[in-house]
């Protein structure tokens, strides 16, 4: 700090008792703080204007183009903006939020300045000819992302844009899986009067993390009445905790409008489901993915190189996993044109250093893996389609959960009046679930209502029991009849 010197200069014109007494009291109040200043060790501080640090976002926007003709296959969407920590992620995730396959991607970062393409299709595999869905791109990572972007339809019927979180009650629940444990949750919820309009669950290593969004049932909004919101902690702490878990359940309210499928990455990272192995798991070794991380010492980089079988949303899970681990990711390539999707990272540490020790390599290694494996589909998908009402999941859980049936993902939404969910269930054990259970499922639940899929042994069942029913006639009953006295009158 610098010394304040006091110089008093002779008053220009005579001074009235008061404001002598004033002028002297500052005196001595400005002597006594320069003594103290005195014994005082001499420190500078920094002065950081507020707004220098979004000063390059204004002079320098984000630019967005969209290009349909360059490739034959994909849609091009090139970025070009000054460069700050996680952009890459916000421009990953609004692509994924929108159901947008990744083919390939090009980053760069190096510098001040932030430039990327992806190559893009819809679920369909089509380029993106929707006006709507061009500009929706445009106005959420261009310069007009200020301004509140307009809602749009994604080619898989789901709705998105910007949602107040007013609108809900958020719930995040973190700890040890078991079988039922979507049954009692909801069932709890269900008791205490609430609606469940989305959810989605996933479980990895025996740890479960879940986002629940959840409405009052009689006023329609969030709950608001702290004695249920505390009854449900309570019951849902007891529901999570486990004799043999050494780790405390968690269970909070979420306050912060957040990407929900980062959230679940976070959530179970920060449970350090990396640490542990399930052995029931039903990834087969080949599906691994093969990671390996090494320096380079000429450019200052740690390389990251993962080779793994390509899925939707693969580009997400691991650019959200180094964002969230504080890395910084300068340059990076992705294609996954083929059964396997090859992507490279060159990054470091947010305080510069590289990957040095052996021990942040294998670090780093896990919890990519299990960031890619928390995703993987285990387990038969099941996906139902009715008109919504409360306590809809309870029921439908609890018929998972009497037949032996344990979910391992679920992804619970609302459209208007209907229900729209999936869920991918295997054994209580987590193995393979026999054909007659899954039949007595769908009969109990209704076959017009529960559709299965990735189950071929299922659908050639249900096919053949279909064309038998269909071929059912009072003439081929006729039919049958005489064919069965001709035979028997002969053997007579």
């Amino acid at each position: 700090m610098s010394r304040i010197v006091l110089c008093r200069p002779a008053p220009r014109y005579p001074l009235d008792p008061l404001q002598r007494a004033i002028f002297l009291h500052l005196t001595v109040q400005l002597r006594i703080y320069d003594r103290a200043l005195q014994r005082m060790q001499p420190v500078c501080w920094p002065y950081f204007d507020p707004e220098y640090e979004t000063l390059n976002q204004r002079v320098h926007p984000p630019r967005v183009a969209i290009d349909n003709h360059s490739c034959g296959k994909c849609t091009l969407v090139m970025v070009d903006s000054a460069n700050k920590h996680g952009i890459l992620l916000e421009v990953v995730q609004v692509l994924t939020e929108l159901d947008l396959t990744i083919w390939k991607a090009y980053i760069s970062s190096d510098g001040g300045w932030f430039m990327d393409v992806f190559h893009v299709t819809d679920q369909h595999g089509h380029k993106l000819t929707d006006e709507h869905m061009v500009d929706f791109i445009e106005r959420s990572l261009g310069a007009k992302r200020a301004i509140a972007t307009l809602e749009v339809q994604t080619c898989l019927g789901r709705t998105v844009g910007v949602q107040s979180i007013a609108e809900h009650t958020v719930i995040e629940l973190t700890g040890a899986d078991r079988p039922g444990l979507l049954s009692e949750i909801s069932a709890v919820l269900t008791n205490l009067r609430c609606n469940i309009v989305a959810a989605q669950l996933w479980t990895h290593n025996r740890r479960v993390a879940c986002v629940l969004y959840v409405v009052d049932e009689f006023t329609g909004g969030p709950v608001e009445d702290m004695q249920r919101l505390c009854a449900i902690k309570e019951q849902f702490c007891n529901i999570l905790r486990s004799s043999d878990d050494n780790k405390a359940p968690k269970v909070d309210f979420s306050m912060g409008l957040t990407h929900t499928e980062r959230r679940l990455h976070q959530m179970l990272f920060a449970d350090r489901d990396y640490e542990g192995s399930s052995p029931h798991s039903s990834i087969s070794y080949r599906d691994r993915p093969e990671i390996s991380i090494k320096n380079c010492a000429d450019k200052g980089y740690s390389m990251v190189n993962i080779c793994s079988r390509g899925r939707p949303k693969l580009f997400f899970d691991t650019v959200c996993t180094l964002t969230d681990m504080q890395y910084v990711v300068f340059h990076a390539t992705m294609d996954s044109e083929g059964p396997f999707s090859m992507q490279v990272y060159y990054i470091r540490h947010m305080d510069g250093c590289t990957l040095d020790t052996e021990g942040e390599r294998q670090r780093v290694t896990k919890c990519l893996e299990a960031a890619i494996n928390r995703r993987v589909s285990q387990g038969i998908r099941l996906e139902l389609y009715t008109t919504d009402r409360v306590g809809l999941l309870s029921d439908v859980t609890r018929v998972f959960h009497e037949n032996g049936l344990s979910v391992e993902r679920a992804d619970v939404t609302t459209q208007g009046t209907k229900a729209v969910n999936t869920f991918y269930v295997s054994n209580a054990s987590g193995g393979p679930i026999e054909m007659e259970v899954l039949q007595a499922t769908q009969n109990e639940i209704g076959q017009q209502v529960l559709n299965v899929k990735g189950c071929p042994d299922f659908q050639t069942r249900y096919a053949t029991d279909v064309l038998q029913k269909k071929s059912f006639s009072f003439g081929n009953l006729i039919k049958s009849q005489w064919e069965w006295f001709s035979s028997n009158l002969g053997l007579v």
